[in-house]
């Protein structure tokens, strides 16, 4: 099986993808993590904004959000599928966020639990934990290169 990441803006989602990506997203966040919140908040139309899709062969197993905020590269809604997690994919998702975001400065919304994962990434803790809906998060940031 072939595993890749494949990066499309908005208007490059074919409607199938686009209700995949969606309904990953309400699967993980929303029906898993017992998290109601509005995953559909206008941010994914947004022009600079790119999804990153983790398929397996042709099948979504994963995604993640890439927004520009001007100031900072926002990535969030990073989500692998439950039956293909273990296998370490969320860093190809991260790993491809990195290369988009290059030497600007990025921020992130981290669930509490993952802090070390992003900390790899040059992400440091920013601010006091919160809780998002009933999940506990970090707000995480990475200066940008100098």
């Amino acid at each position: 099986m072939s595993v890749r990441v494949v990066t499309a803006g908005f208007d490059d989602l074919d409607p199938r993808t686009a209700y995949a990506l969606w309904r990953l997203r309400q699967q993980v966040f929303v029906v898993e993590q017992s998290s109601p919140y509005p995953d559909l908040d206008g941010r994914d139309l947004e022009e600079t904004t790119t999804h990153l899709l983790l398929l397996e062969d042709d099948r979504l197993i994963g995604c993640a959000r890439v927004v520009d905020d001007v100031n900072a590269v926002r990535i969030g809604r990073v989500v692998v599928a439950p039956a293909a997690r273990g296998r370490r994919l969320a860093t190809l998702l991260v790993d491809e966020a990195m290369r988009q975001v290059g030497d600007r400065a990025a921020r992130l919304d981290a669930q509490t639990g993952l802090t070390r994962f992003y900390a790899s990434y040059g992400f440091v803790v920013s601010g006091p934990e919160f809780d998002e809906d009933g999940v506990l998060h970090v707000p995480m940031e990475r200066p940008a290169a100098i």
